[in-house]
């Protein structure tokens, strides 16, 4: 027997796990996914497949593609798939109907948000700030948007983000939650500041939404993208949403105008109007096999809170956090993601010397998580799938592997 399996502290937790699992009201819907027996913390990256999927998806092909054809832009709601399927995301960010469209990948709608918010600012404003610790595609496009638009990119951390607006700001680009630490930032206050300055803000919602509330309209953020195939388990590759505040719809003006944002898109007018409210964030033909993928996949959300889900994630984090203090020798990892609530998205990332090599092994034992440069071991919780069970095993194994 191992000097692990010998420590009182895995008993009592497996024990506590088992309680916790007895009593978790979301673990009914662990059966509408498809999972085995591996541990599987990487929703962060790439959410489970929901069991609904593959039966929508082959409808779809056999039959609103291979039998209807061209009538089922119309006949099987085709046409109206990005606004129909934006409305479902809406209640878990937060947003009233009409305000969301779904379609094309992350990076083209960060586009699309910045520019349209520079344009949105007016003039006298050439600086946009970009949050210093994004993911490096939103840096990519913040700086092509500031040559599109004549400004200037500065990065900034969120928490200088106010010590560094002012009258130049046009435009500010920041995570909801950091995608390496798992730090969450008060994006109350962080937008009623940039309000005060006169600028507008643009989130990014990637390990957000599907995981904690937003809150969108509450704190009436500008402008707001996110993916789906993460914590809302849309597939991969799965479309991007567009978030665009109801007041501000008859002003933004998209750097990308399609013949699906066109008032009378089959009018065929050489000029372009854009169409009223969140249409105007489409651009061309939608991507019909992956969008209605996406839609089976948001079944499993039918009467379910945010607020609950929200609440089983501080819990797994927290236990996860138990376990690690528990059965990992001290000083071998490192959290490195906030403890307190407030602060916290819904993963754990944990610094570790020979992360790369222990993530390999993790995975090879049957747990799932992820490694990021240079050292970080990081683990996300979705909590319609992960129980405390897995949350005890995951810990317990990576004892086992740098103890």
């Amino acid at each position: 027997m191992s000097e692990l399996t010998e420590r009182p502290e895995r008993s009592e937790l497996s024990v506590r796990a088992a309680e916790l699992d007895a009593a978790d009201e979301l673990a009914k819907l662990r059966s509408q996914f498809v999972l085995d027996d591996v541990v599987y913390l990487d929703g962060n990256s790439l959410g489970a497949l929901p069991a609904a999927v593959p039966g929508r998806v082959e409808d779809v092909v056999r039959r609103q593609w291979g039998e209807l054809r061209i009538r089922s832009w119309d006949e099987s709601g085709w046409w109206t798939a990005p606004e129909r399927i934006g409305d479902r995301i809406a209640p878990l960010v937060g947003a009233a109907a009409g305000q969301i469209v779904v379609g094309d990948s992350t990076s083209v709608n960060v586009f699309k948000a910045v520019v349209g918010a520079v344009r949105l600012a007016g003039e006298g404003r050439d600086e946009i700030l970009v949050d210093a610790t994004t993911f490096p595609t939103d840096g990519y496009i913040a700086q092509s948007a500031a040559r599109m638009t004549g400004c200037t990119v500065r990065a900034v951390t969120p928490r200088d983000v106010p010590s560094a607006l002012g009258p130049r700001t046009a435009a500010v680009l920041l995570n909801h939650v950091d995608y390496r630490t798992g730090r969450l930032h008060d994006l109350p206050s962080l937008t009623s500041a940039i309000h005060e300055a006169g600028a507008v803000a643009v989130w990014d919602l990637c390990h957000s939404a599907g995981a904690l509330p937003v809150g969108l309209d509450e704190h009436g953020v500008d402008l707001a993208v996110g993916c789906t195939y993460k914590y809302l388990n849309g597939g991969p590759g799965s479309p991007a949403f567009l978030y665009v505040r109801r007041d501000l719809q008859d002003r933004f003006d998209s750097p990308l105008p399609g013949w699906n944002s066109h008032v009378d898109p089959f009018g065929m007018r050489s000029e372009y109007e854009p169409a009223g409210g969140a249409p105007r964030g489409r651009v061309g033909t939608p991507d019909i096999l992956s969008m209605l993928a996406l839609e089976a996949a948001l079944e499993v959300w039918e009467e379910m809170s945010i607020e609950t889900v929200r609440t089983k994630s501080l819990a797994l984090t927290d236990f996860f956090l138990d376990c690690v203090a528990a059965y990992v020798p001290e000083g071998r990892v490192e959290s490195v993601t906030p403890s307190a609530h407030a602060d916290r998205g819904s993963q754990v990332a944990l610094r570790c010397d020979d992360a790369r090599e222990v993530m390999r092994r993790l995975i090879a034992q049957g747990v799932v998580g992820d490694f990021r440069e240079p050292d970080i071991l990081r683990f996300g919780f979705t909590p319609l799938y992960v129980g405390f069970g897995d949350v005890e095993r995951a810990a317990r194994v990576l004892a086992g592997l740098v103890g």
